[in-house]
Protein backbone atom coordinates (compact mmCIF):
# COMPACT_ATOMS: atom_id res chain seq x y z
CA UNK A 1 0.00 0.00 0.00
CA UNK A 2 1.27 3.14 -0.93
CA UNK A 3 2.19 5.60 1.80
CA UNK A 4 0.70 8.79 2.61
CA UNK A 5 2.67 12.08 3.30
CA UNK A 6 1.75 14.75 5.51
CA UNK A 7 2.50 17.53 3.33
CA UNK A 8 2.69 21.83 3.63
CA UNK A 9 0.80 24.10 1.43
CA UNK A 10 3.24 26.42 0.15
CA UNK A 11 1.40 28.27 -2.66
CA UNK A 12 -2.50 28.66 -3.64
CA UNK A 13 -4.62 30.71 -6.24
CA UNK A 14 -7.81 30.60 -8.11
CA UNK A 15 -7.06 30.02 -11.51
CA UNK A 16 -10.56 30.46 -12.39
CA UNK A 17 -14.00 30.57 -10.51
CA UNK A 18 -14.09 28.08 -8.36
CA UNK A 19 -11.05 26.50 -9.72
CA UNK A 20 -7.79 26.17 -7.31
CA UNK A 21 -4.18 25.47 -8.04
CA UNK A 22 -2.16 24.00 -4.98
CA UNK A 23 1.88 23.50 -4.83
CA UNK A 24 2.97 21.34 -1.85
CA UNK A 25 5.99 20.46 -0.46
CA UNK A 26 5.98 16.54 -1.20
CA UNK A 27 10.08 15.56 -2.02
CA UNK A 28 9.23 12.19 -1.86
CA UNK A 29 5.65 11.99 -4.33
CA UNK A 30 7.60 14.29 -6.48
CA UNK A 31 10.85 11.71 -7.15
CA UNK A 32 8.59 9.39 -7.98
CA UNK A 33 5.85 10.88 -9.95
CA UNK A 34 5.46 10.26 -13.71
CA UNK A 35 3.42 12.00 -16.30
CA UNK A 36 -0.30 10.93 -15.87
CA UNK A 37 -0.35 9.65 -12.66
CA UNK A 38 -2.82 10.96 -9.66
CA UNK A 39 -3.08 11.82 -5.81
CA UNK A 40 -5.54 10.38 -3.40
CA UNK A 41 -5.70 13.56 -1.32
CA UNK A 42 -7.65 14.07 2.32
CA UNK A 43 -9.79 16.61 2.63
CA UNK A 44 -10.41 17.36 6.37
CA UNK A 45 -13.34 17.91 8.54
CA UNK A 46 -16.09 15.21 8.37
CA UNK A 47 -15.37 13.92 5.15
CA UNK A 48 -13.73 10.37 5.08
CA UNK A 49 -13.02 9.61 1.63
CA UNK A 50 -9.83 11.06 0.14
CA UNK A 51 -10.39 12.59 -3.36
CA UNK A 52 -8.62 11.54 -6.36
CA UNK A 53 -6.73 14.42 -8.20
CA UNK A 54 -4.89 14.23 -10.98
CA UNK A 55 -0.58 15.58 -10.96
CA UNK A 56 -0.29 18.44 -12.84
CA UNK A 57 3.40 19.40 -12.64
CA UNK A 58 6.21 18.44 -10.20
CA UNK A 59 10.16 19.46 -9.35
CA UNK A 60 12.61 18.21 -7.11
CA UNK A 61 10.75 18.98 -3.87
CA UNK A 62 7.06 19.93 -5.06
CA UNK A 63 4.20 18.89 -6.52
CA UNK A 64 1.15 20.75 -7.76
CA UNK A 65 -2.01 20.19 -8.37
CA UNK A 66 -5.31 21.83 -9.61
CA UNK A 67 -9.13 20.86 -8.98
CA UNK A 68 -12.68 22.58 -9.50
CA UNK A 69 -14.60 22.02 -6.38
CA UNK A 70 -17.54 19.76 -6.89
CA UNK A 71 -19.20 19.59 -3.69
CA UNK A 72 -18.78 19.48 -0.01
CA UNK A 73 -14.86 17.70 0.00
CA UNK A 74 -13.34 19.87 -2.77
CA UNK A 75 -14.92 22.84 -1.08
CA UNK A 76 -13.24 21.96 2.00
CA UNK A 77 -9.73 21.34 0.24
CA UNK A 78 -10.16 24.41 -1.15
CA UNK A 79 -10.44 26.33 2.28
CA UNK A 80 -6.63 25.82 3.19
CA UNK A 81 -4.26 28.13 3.10
CA UNK A 82 -0.56 28.74 2.84
CA UNK A 83 1.11 26.84 5.85
CA UNK A 84 -1.50 24.07 6.13
CA UNK A 85 -0.60 20.62 6.05
CA UNK A 86 -2.70 18.32 3.94
CA UNK A 87 -2.50 14.31 3.70
CA UNK A 88 -1.28 13.19 0.60
CA UNK A 89 -0.78 9.29 -0.82
CA UNK A 90 0.73 9.04 -3.84
CA UNK A 91 1.51 9.02 -6.68
CA UNK A 92 -0.84 6.59 -7.57
CA UNK A 93 -2.20 4.66 -10.89
CA UNK A 94 -0.64 3.89 -14.06
CA UNK A 95 0.26 6.84 -16.43
CA UNK A 96 1.17 7.82 -19.82
CA UNK A 97 3.54 5.44 -22.02
CA UNK A 98 6.03 7.25 -23.60
CA UNK A 99 8.23 5.94 -26.33
CA UNK A 100 11.26 7.55 -28.04
CA UNK A 101 9.68 6.58 -31.17
CA UNK A 102 6.62 9.34 -31.04
CA UNK A 103 7.67 12.27 -33.21
CA UNK A 104 4.26 13.54 -34.11
CA UNK A 105 2.64 13.75 -30.67
CA UNK A 106 -0.95 15.11 -30.54
CA UNK A 107 -2.21 16.26 -26.52
CA UNK A 108 -5.73 16.85 -26.38
CA UNK A 109 -7.42 18.03 -23.21
CA UNK A 110 -10.95 19.42 -22.34
CA UNK A 111 -12.18 21.43 -19.00
CA UNK A 112 -10.13 20.17 -15.69
CA UNK A 113 -9.11 17.50 -18.26
CA UNK A 114 -5.92 19.69 -19.48
CA UNK A 115 -4.16 19.55 -15.61
CA UNK A 116 -2.90 16.28 -15.95
CA UNK A 117 -1.54 17.02 -19.29
CA UNK A 118 0.86 19.70 -18.54
CA UNK A 119 3.44 17.55 -17.34
CA UNK A 120 3.53 15.46 -19.82
CA UNK A 121 3.68 18.50 -22.33
CA UNK A 122 7.00 19.78 -20.91
CA UNK A 123 8.21 16.19 -21.55
CA UNK A 124 7.67 15.22 -24.76
CA UNK A 125 7.20 17.64 -28.19
CA UNK A 126 3.64 17.42 -29.27
CA UNK A 127 1.04 19.89 -30.65
CA UNK A 128 -1.67 20.54 -27.94
CA UNK A 129 -5.66 21.02 -28.15
CA UNK A 130 -6.77 22.82 -25.40
CA UNK A 131 -11.19 22.75 -25.22
CA UNK A 132 -13.10 24.72 -22.71
CA UNK A 133 -16.51 25.84 -22.20
CA UNK A 134 -16.39 29.41 -22.76
CA UNK A 135 -14.08 32.36 -22.66
CA UNK A 136 -13.78 32.95 -18.91
CA UNK A 137 -12.96 29.11 -18.18
CA UNK A 138 -9.69 29.30 -20.36
CA UNK A 139 -6.93 28.47 -17.89
CA UNK A 140 -2.88 27.56 -18.43
CA UNK A 141 -3.02 28.42 -21.94
CA UNK A 142 0.21 30.71 -21.59
CA UNK A 143 1.84 27.70 -19.87
CA UNK A 144 1.46 25.09 -22.25
CA UNK A 145 2.51 27.73 -25.26
CA UNK A 146 5.85 28.15 -23.39
CA UNK A 147 5.95 23.69 -23.27
CA UNK A 148 4.46 22.45 -26.30
CA UNK A 149 5.62 22.52 -30.21
CA UNK A 150 1.81 24.52 -30.95
CA UNK A 151 -1.22 25.01 -29.03
CA UNK A 152 -4.90 25.45 -30.01
CA UNK A 153 -7.11 26.57 -27.96
CA UNK A 154 -11.17 26.56 -28.20
CA UNK A 155 -14.26 26.97 -26.58
CA UNK A 156 -17.47 25.34 -27.29
CA UNK A 157 -19.59 28.47 -27.44
CA UNK A 158 -16.85 29.99 -29.91
CA UNK A 159 -16.18 32.91 -27.31
CA UNK A 160 -12.33 32.55 -27.92
CA UNK A 161 -9.84 30.36 -29.95
CA UNK A 162 -11.51 27.60 -32.36
CA UNK A 163 -15.45 27.78 -32.09
CA UNK A 164 -16.48 23.95 -31.55
CA UNK A 165 -15.51 21.19 -29.58
CA UNK A 166 -11.88 20.75 -29.34
CA UNK A 167 -11.53 17.25 -30.86
CA UNK A 168 -12.91 18.71 -34.41
CA UNK A 169 -10.24 21.28 -34.32
CA UNK A 170 -7.38 18.31 -33.89
CA UNK A 171 -8.64 16.21 -36.41
CA UNK A 172 -8.19 18.70 -38.92
CA UNK A 173 -4.77 19.40 -37.77
CA UNK A 174 -4.32 15.40 -38.01
CA UNK A 175 -5.67 15.22 -41.23
CA UNK A 176 -3.72 17.81 -42.45
CA UNK A 177 -0.27 17.04 -40.68
CA UNK A 178 -0.86 12.97 -39.51
CA UNK A 179 0.08 11.90 -36.19
CA UNK A 180 1.66 8.77 -34.73
CA UNK A 181 0.33 8.58 -30.76
CA UNK A 182 -2.50 10.80 -29.27
CA UNK A 183 -2.80 11.04 -25.71
CA UNK A 184 -6.15 12.67 -24.11
CA UNK A 185 -7.86 13.44 -20.92
CA UNK A 186 -11.25 15.52 -20.58
CA UNK A 187 -15.02 14.37 -20.52
CA UNK A 188 -16.46 11.33 -21.84
CA UNK A 189 -17.71 12.94 -25.13
CA UNK A 190 -14.73 14.00 -26.26
CA UNK A 191 -12.57 10.76 -25.09
CA UNK A 192 -15.62 8.98 -27.21
CA UNK A 193 -14.85 11.76 -30.14
CA UNK A 194 -11.21 11.18 -29.81
CA UNK A 195 -11.26 7.20 -30.13
CA UNK A 196 -13.07 7.48 -32.56
CA UNK A 197 -10.81 9.56 -34.53
CA UNK A 198 -7.58 7.75 -33.61
CA UNK A 199 -9.13 4.17 -34.14
CA UNK A 200 -10.30 5.03 -37.68
CA UNK A 201 -7.08 6.19 -38.56
CA UNK A 202 -5.03 3.29 -36.94
CA UNK A 203 -3.28 5.88 -34.50
CA UNK A 204 -2.86 4.81 -30.87
CA UNK A 205 -4.15 6.57 -28.34
CA UNK A 206 -3.82 6.34 -24.95
CA UNK A 207 -6.66 8.24 -23.02
CA UNK A 208 -7.23 9.34 -18.87
CA UNK A 209 -10.08 8.35 -17.66
CA UNK A 210 -11.93 9.90 -14.80
CA UNK A 211 -13.62 7.61 -12.26
CA UNK A 212 -15.78 8.26 -8.72
CA UNK A 213 -13.33 6.21 -6.51
CA UNK A 214 -12.79 4.95 -2.44
CA UNK A 215 -9.79 3.86 -1.87
CA UNK A 216 -7.48 4.70 -4.84
CA UNK A 217 -5.35 1.61 -4.49
CA UNK A 218 -7.68 -1.42 -6.39
CA UNK A 219 -9.47 -2.63 -3.86
CA UNK A 220 -12.64 -1.34 -3.18
CA UNK A 221 -14.22 -1.84 -6.89
CA UNK A 222 -15.87 1.36 -7.17
CA UNK A 223 -13.60 2.75 -10.04
CA UNK A 224 -14.21 -0.36 -12.35
CA UNK A 225 -15.08 0.23 -16.06
CA UNK A 226 -15.56 -2.00 -18.85
CA UNK A 227 -12.79 -3.19 -21.06
CA UNK A 228 -12.37 -4.52 -24.94
CA UNK A 229 -8.66 -5.67 -23.69
CA UNK A 230 -8.47 -9.38 -24.85
CA UNK A 231 -7.38 -11.92 -21.85
CA UNK A 232 -8.89 -9.29 -19.27
CA UNK A 233 -11.75 -10.01 -17.36
CA UNK A 234 -14.08 -7.50 -18.12
CA UNK A 235 -13.28 -5.00 -15.93
CA UNK A 236 -10.67 -2.92 -15.45
CA UNK A 237 -10.45 -0.30 -11.66
CA UNK A 238 -9.12 2.81 -12.74
CA UNK A 239 -6.77 3.71 -10.15
CA UNK A 240 -4.50 1.23 -10.46
CA UNK A 241 -5.46 -0.15 -13.48
CA UNK A 242 -5.43 3.36 -14.97
CA UNK A 243 -6.04 6.03 -15.06
CA UNK A 244 -4.40 5.55 -18.23
CA UNK A 245 -5.12 2.90 -20.73
CA UNK A 246 -4.99 2.64 -24.92
CA UNK A 247 -8.23 3.53 -25.98
CA UNK A 248 -8.58 -0.18 -27.87
CA UNK A 249 -8.48 -1.33 -23.89
CA UNK A 250 -11.62 0.00 -22.39
CA UNK A 251 -15.23 0.80 -23.61
CA UNK A 252 -16.59 4.41 -22.77
CA UNK A 253 -19.85 4.05 -21.65
CA UNK A 254 -22.17 6.89 -21.11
Amino acid sequence: MKKAHNCKLLAKREIAHGIFDFTVEAPEIAAAAQCGQFLHIECGGDVFLRRPISICDTDDNTVRFIFEIKGHGTELLAEKEPGDMINIMGPLGHGFELKPEYKKAIIIGGGIGVFPLYKLAKNIEADVFLGFRSKDRVVMEDEFSAAARSVTVGTDDGSYGYAGYIAGAAEEFIDNNGADIIFACGPLPMLKAVKNIAEARGIPCQISMEQRMGCGIGACLVCTCETGKEGMDGQVRVCKDGPVFYSTEVTLNG
